[in-house]
């Protein structure tokens, strides 16, 4: 069992991370710099903490085993969500179409997982162990979704979004812990939504930012 103040520590730290997106990407425009620097943070202490404690990635959801029940609850949702997107995008004439969407379709899903494990796993899962099993998982669920939903200021869009959506990941993930379902849906949706209902290419973004 991990420690109370263990648990304190990793939460500082998500925002800690939080924090510095505003900073890095938002004021300097290091957008690519910061989710490199995030991954490689947050990466070498998944090993280190696999390391000393093997059983973590169970409480973490780093799982297979109960994938198929996660990916069979978040389904509807994705599909009624992705369609949303589509259906406002081509009201408000913001649909990008371009050959961008495959990349970002496909390595968005890992930063969702990154996301997920930051904000989901360490957030709602450690703030729901210090209230104590017995305890309701709400305030939880909604402090982790506040927070969730704030890395995605300015656009409102997408913060009234990943509010809603963060609310609905918490319960899933503390019903099913799975964080790949929970990364490969919020990838879709992100990509989805950032080239329909956004309008913007994430991708000319992330090269944008190194040239």
């Amino acid at each position: 069992m991990l420690p109370s103040h263990y648990r304190i520590l990793e939460i500082t730290l998500v925002l800690i991370t939080a924090i510095c997106k505003f900073i890095f990407m938002e004021w300097l425009e290091w957008r690519l710099q910061y989710v490199v620097v995030v991954v490689v943070f947050w990466t070498l202490y998944v090993i280190l903490r696999r390391y000393t404690q093997p059983d973590v990635f169970k409480e973490w959801g780093f799982r297979t085993d109960n994938f198929r029940d996660a990916f069979k609850t978040l389904f509807p949702i994705g599909v009624l969500l992705a369609l949303t997107c589509f259906v406002l995008g081509w009201f408000n004439d913001s649909i990008i179409i371009t050959w961008h969407f495959i990349p970002i379709v496909m390595i968005y899903p890992l930063w969702g997982v990154i996301q997920h494990f930051l904000l989901i796993s360490l957030t709602t899962g450690n703030l729901k162990r210090l209230q104590g099993n017995s305890a309701r998982p709400h305030l939880a669920v909604f402090v982790s979704a506040l927070l969730f939903a704030a890395v995605h200021y300015p656009w409102w869009w997408l913060v009234l979004a990943t509010f809603i959506l963060a609310i609905i990941y918490g319960y899933v993930f503390l019903k099913t812990p799975n964080l790949y379902a929970l990364g490969l849906f919020h990838g879709w949706l992100g990509a989805i939504c950032f080239f329909t209902l956004v309008g913007r290419d994430p991708y000319l973004e992330a090269l944008n930012s190194i040239l």
